[in-house]
């Protein structure tokens, strides 16, 4: 058997005295479509620098394909963060935002294949048209899609993403999402998501990982998104905007 995309064992992570994450154990199978949930502050954003490596464990262990996490080739890995530092302001093209993403650093100069490659990752995210486009120039949804074709260049197997719908419309995230399905059908990937709509998490996840700093629940997204699990999470079960219950689990 394959090692599992990503393997998580007594995971803990502090900053300073501040306990982000402990206690943590889960498995997302190669392949896995898996949803992070859980209330401000729970520690979700930090799941995902400590699988990248970023923020170093307290105590535990964090694998990616088997490897730890500064080990395994930065082109295996996608990730696309919530917050953008990129000033609006700064004379870029989206083209070049995007090659950004394969070099690592920012680009002087494009040659043809990363011209060529980052050229077919902005029609994967349906954004050909914006290529030349300065990005001061891009709405936030277009923005977006520009941030995850940055993501998906490389064809990364595992792809990371923390609240990748924020600041689009419903219409908006819906194109994302069924981008997002398309490129892991395409590419067999392995998606982990940053979301806090549990709707989304039921309807587009294989795998649920619900925390609030510690682990609450992991499997599959009905066993997980339950009355009870979610109360243990959040302190209640549901808001106003959010689909009702049927059962304990959303009405799929």
């Amino acid at each position: 058997m394959s090692d599992p995309a990503v393997r998580v064992k007594g995971l803990a992570v502090r900053y300073g005295a501040h306990v982000a994450v402990e206690g943590l154990d889960f498995e997302v199978p190669e392949g896995a479509s898996a949803a992070i949930i859980g209330p401000n502050g729970g520690g979700k954003s930090t799941v995902l620098k400590a699988i990248l490596g970023l923020v170093p464990a307290a105590a535990g262990d964090v694998r990616v394909f088997g490897r730890a996490p500064r080990r395994v080739p930065p082109e295996a890995i996608g990730y696309m963060p919530q917050f953008k530092t990129m000033d609006r302001r700064f004379p870029a093209l989206s083209a070049e935002l995007v090659v950004s993403g394969l070099r690592r650093r920012w680009p002087g100069r494009i040659n043809g294949g990363d011209r060529e490659k980052a050229m077919a990752a902005l029609a994967d995210v349906d954004a050909a048209h914006l290529a030349d486009r300065p990005i001061r120039e891009l709405s936030g949804g277009e923005m977006q899609r520009i941030y995850l074709a940055r993501c998906l260049v490389g064809s990364p197997k595992l792809v990371l993403l923390d609240e990748p719908a924020s600041g689009i419309d419903a219409v908006g995230e819906a194109d994302l999402h069924r981008l997002l399905e398309n490129y892991q059908k395409e590419k067999g990937a392995t998606l982990l998501v940053v979301t806090h709509d549990w709707q989304v998490a039921y309807h587009h996840s294989s795998h649920v990982l619900l925390l609030d700093r510690r682990q609450v629940g992991f499997g599959p997204a009905r066993e997980c998104l339950t009355e009870e699990c979610l109360r243990a999470a959040f302190g209640h079960t549901k808001h106003s905007h959010e689909a009702p219950y049927l059962g304990g689990v959303f009405d799929g």
